[in-house]
Order: C-alpha cells, then structure tokens, then sequence
C-alpha cells in the first residue's frame, strides 16, 4: 500500500504501563431489570507502552480494542486493574487521581476518533473548537490562542484562512487533519487513535497517515494507534497487540509478525491481507469457520478454540495464558507453544 519507511530507534522508558485491566458492562433484563450477566469488553489487560513508540492494536469488531481506548483515556470506568502512567518520573496509577490530577493528565493524553465529523460540533467554527479547550487547559491570551491554533493547523498542511468555516464545508480528509490539529494543540505525549483513517478513502489514508509519522518524529509523540486492518497498523507500529473477544492473544515487534505469526487467528488476519504482486505461488486465504462467541457467553477454555483449525483437546478445557515465545519481546497466549 505505502513503502515502508526506516523506523527511528525508540525510547525504551514506559510512559504508560496497564496492568490486569478489565472493563466489564452489566446486562440488565427482566422485569426488575436484574444483572443476568456480564459483557466483558476488556478482560485482564497488561501491556506497556514505551514513550516514543507506535502501539498498534488491531483486531476484529467487538474485539474490545475501541473500549480499551476509550478506558485508557478514562471515558470509560474501569472495573478492575491499575493503568500507571509516568507524570515526568512520578508514576501514579490513573484510576485512583483527584480531579486536579484528572485535569493534568488530559493535557498529556489526547484522542482522534474514528468519525472526525462527530468529533466535531457541527454548530460552531473551528476556531471555537479549538478555542475552548485551550481556555480550559489555561492558555489566557487570545492571541496567544489564535496562534497556536494556526501553528498547529499549519503542522497538518491545512490552511489559517479555513479558522472560520464550518466543519460540513471540509472533505473527509480535511476533517481529519483538523481533529488531529485540535490533539496536538495542547502539545500532548500521547495520542490514542481510534480508527483514525478507516472513514477515509485508500488515497486520502497514505497521506494522512505519512502525515501522522511526520508528525510524531519531529514532535517525539507517542501513540496507541487502533484499527481493524492489519496492513495499515503494520505500516504504522512498532510493535502490535493482537486482541480477541477481550483478551489479548499476542504481541510483537510489527516485523517479526509478519513474518513470523504464532497465534492461529493472527495468521488468519495476516491471510486476508490482499498482496498486490502476483507471485508463482498464490497466497493461501485461511478462512475460519464459526462464529464469534458471545461475549457475554464465552466458551470453556480458549475463547478461540471453536474457530481455530489447529485446536487440541485441552484448547476446549483450560484458557492460555499470555507468556514469551523464545524471547522477552513476542508474547503468544496458545496451547500449541505451551
């Protein structure tokens, strides 16, 4: 799709570590509106983020990936487990800060969305939607404001003179450019995307995304980046988290997943992806049968075993476990390599 760019070295020091996180919404039912059971959208979580680094997560809908984004900047309330985040050397676990704390940590931590026209208030211009949460975050001379605001716009190549029109007058593209403007005009360390460019036509998907590299190699930014379509996470991550049905079943460096998947539905999404060079040997499409399991009833054992074509008896009995593969950096929760 886009050539592969020379990765720049990263920063080995953890700017967010999560820890056994979990994220679990009750179901309601009966006339009494009783708890009759529980949908768990994110189920005892521990990865890190490294400052510096591209964070991928990818997997399919429903997995959990946008509910874990969404807890990770606290618009959504964990059930359980610690989320440390590194405040200049002073870790605190987010979950427990006052509100002072809350408010420093949003400045730190910013989100793109997936829609950039919702994220948007189509009722007011965009300097207003920039405006306000610089006021808030306590930028107090307009000026001041008003220049920040062009200096981020002209960071993502959209110009000053658009200040003053309305999100419906923008292409796709460009709503995107400004939603990410508006992340960056706070000068966050990190950014979480949820499924930045998949509203996106292809072409307007490499510029954006070459736009977001840019940004982060000059900015030193570090970002979570979320969506469905492996090739596109590929491009943009340093390392990937792999998550199915709320738990994460791999993770490694972006290169050597590709060429070496461990985990049977890694391999299936890796299969799909479509290869544009004809080869002597065409690519084999590994297609899973079933369907997804219930989150709410999930199946005994692996939550993946009633889909993946190399189960074995106890795949159906005890759930893996998230451990390394042969070394520290490739985690793999499967039966096979146990």
């Amino acid at each position: 799709m886009i050539e592969l760019k020379e990765k720049r070295p990263v920063d080995e020091d953890v700017i967010f570590s999560i820890e056994n996180l979990k994220t679990y919404y009750p179901v309601l039912g009966g006339f009494f509106r009783k708890q009759i059971g529980t949908v768990k959208a994110v189920d005892d979580i521990s990865i890190t983020i490294k400052k510096g680094e591209t964070l991928g997560i990818v997997g399919e809908s429903g997995c959990g990936k946008s509910t874990l984004g969404k807890t990770l900047m606290l618009l959504e309330k964990p059930t359980d487990g610690k989320m440390i985040y590194n405040f200049d050397g002073k870790k605190k676990d987010i979950t427990s800060l006052n509100s002072k704390e809350i408010f420093d940590f949003r400045s730190r931590v910013q989100m793109v969305f997936q829609d950039p026209y919702s994220s948007l208030n189509p009722s007011k211009r965009i300097i207003e939607a920039f405006d306000e949460p610089l006021r808030v975050h306590g930028y107090k001379d307009p000026e001041g404001r008003k220049q920040k605001i062009i200096d981020a716009l002209n960071m993502v190549n959209v110009n000053e003179d658009y200040l003053y029109r309305f999100p419906h007058e923008f292409s796709g593209g460009q709503r995107q450019r400004i939603s990410i403007a508006r992340a960056l005009c706070i000068n966050p360390e990190l950014i979480i995307c949820d499924e930045p460019v998949s509203a996106l036509d292809v072409s307007i998907q490499a510029q954006v995304l070459n736009l977001m590299k840019e940004i982060q190699q000059e900015l030193n930014l570090t970002y979570v980046f979320i969506a469905h379509d492996l090739s596109v996470v590929q491009y943009m991550s340093d390392r990937i988290v792999v998550m199915y049905l709320g738990k994460v079943v791999e993770i490694s460096d972006a290169s050597e997943l590709h060429i070496k998947p461990l985990h049977p539905y890694t391999e299936a999404l890796l299969s799909a992806i479509p290869v544009p060079v004809l080869r002597d040997k065409k690519k084999e499409r590994i297609i899973l049968s079933g369907d997804v399991p219930s989150p709410i009833n999930r199946p005994l054992g692996c939550p993946f075993s009633n889909r993946c074509p190399k189960k074995i008896d106890i795949c159906t009995q005890i759930e893996p476990e998230l451990l390394p593969h042969a070394d520290n950096e490739h985690y793999v929760a499967c039966h096979l390599y146990t």
